[in-house]
């Protein structure tokens, strides 16, 4: 049953998403399934969509667990849009790959608001560091019973200071703070907000 997982979010992100082929990426763990993430290029002004495709096919769940239960837990897969994109050459396929596998690799389990810091350029050259998760566009896909719906969570980067924010203010008063600003966060060479 959770074989028919990873072809149906794919059909799903092609509905919703839409627009041209998406090309894609395969990145490989030791010892993980591929995560491979699709590159969907946006219509005309449209923000290039990223999403994974793998992180679904097993639920998360409690890592002290000694085993198992492949039919419960939530699901999810991450999406990032970018206007115009970040490069074929930036590295941000990666990025989304270990995101995506953090919940088979660290026991994370992937939710919005989450706040994931990897300490490093989420591409190259980028100012941010850290992302923010939200609650996507892309609704949940339902799976048969008794397996819990996939969950597409939107991918905010964030700078160093907004995650700092974060962690004492928490995620609305982020996005608040984004609000006020008039700040894009599909930029890739947006400022931080200023906090």
């Amino acid at each position: 049953m959770t074989d028919s997982v990873v072809p149906a979010v794919r059909a799903h992100l092609d509905r919703h998403i839409g627009g041209p082929e998406p090309t894609a990426a395969s990145v490989t763990f030791l010892g993980l399934e591929p995560i491979d993430v699709l590159y969907y290029r946006g219509a005309d002004d449209a923000p290039v969509r990223y999403a994974t495709l793998g992180c679904s096919r097993h639920p998360m769940g409690d890592p002290s667990e000694m085993v198992a239960d492949p039919t419960r837990g939530p699901r999810a897969e991450l999406v990032l849009a970018l206007a115009g994109g970040a490069g074929v050459a930036s590295g941000v396929h990666k990025t989304l790959a270990v995101l995506a596998a953090a919940p088979s690799v660290e026991g994370v389990v992937l939710k919005p608001d989450g706040l994931i810091d990897l300490g490093e350029p989420l591409w190259k050259g980028a100012p941010f560091t850290a992302v923010l998760l939200g609650t996507s566009e892309i609704p949940d896909l339902a799976l048969p019973d008794p397996l819990e719906p996939v969950q597409f969570l939107e991918v905010a980067p964030l700078t160093g200071t907004e995650a700092a924010w974060v962690r004492v203010r928490g995620a609305g008063a982020l996005r608040e703070a984004w609000a006020e600003a008039g700040i894009d966060i599909r930029d890739p060479a947006r400022g931080a907000a200023t906090l």
